[in-house]
């Protein structure tokens, strides 16, 4: 086992992401010699580089998988899980995604493909920022945690970032394939209060159309 390795396992690092500023004071070393324990944790496989400056040890080493809702708080802290990921994580649409889709208020859109811990997308949405982490939900995921939109917050956001008009209950149900227990589940008084979450007024009309049809 590499030095470095044994150092984060032995400093309760084994199941945590971590920085570049704490492998640095972890190992208290000149920056050459911090590059090659590094070097040589990343060619052993048991260190896997996520992103420039961020790392975690290989699921081999670690007591709990790392969960990628937990690494996408790291590539972009302030973000949230939502969209399609989110409604499928959910349960609310059958289909699995092959991506962990983020939203972030304003900003880039950004894009990582990792090739041991898959794809990653952060997508941009008008948003009021005082607003923005309503519906949002902190979850822990194999002692991980991970902020992710309610069912509700990420239909909205879907909402949001197709720029959908509401075309009805049975839209929802044929196009998503959103089913009744699902649909029952959503509240007026909840749709009132993530109407305060968006820019756009394309939402705000969308969410009118939902509490006309009953979601009240």
């Amino acid at each position: 086992m590499q030095t470095l390795t044994r150092q984060l396992i032995d400093s309760d690092y084994r199941d945590r992401i971590v920085t570049d500023r704490q492998v640095a004071r972890l190992l208290n070393a000149s920056p050459a010699a911090r590059h090659g324990l590094v070097n040589r944790a990343l060619k052993a496989g048991e260190l896997i580089r996520i992103q420039r400056g961020l790392y975690v040890l290989s699921d081999r080493l670690r007591q709990q998988p790392v969960h990628p809702f937990h690494v996408a708080q790291h590539l972009h802290p302030g973000s949230h899980v939502s969209l399609e990921t989110a409604l499928s994580w959910h349960g609310w649409i059958p289909e699995g995604v092959p991506e962990c889709a983020s939203v972030i208020a304003g900003g880039r859109s950004r894009s990582l493909e990792h090739p041991a811990l898959g794809r990653f997308t952060f997508t941009p949405l008008a948003m009021h920022q005082r607003y923005h982490l309503t519906g949002v939900e902190r979850y822990v995921l194999n002692a991980q945690p991970a902020l992710v939109a309610t069912p509700l917050r990420a239909l909205l956001d879907l909402a949001c970032f197709r720029k959908w008009t509401w075309q009805g209950s049975d839209w929802l149900r044929h196009h998503l394939r959103i089913g009744e227990e699902q649909l029952s589940q959503i509240q007026g008084g909840t749709l009132q209060e993530l109407s305060s979450v968006y820019r756009h007024r394309r939402v705000q009309t969308f969410i009118e159309g939902m509490q006309r049809e009953g979601f009240t």
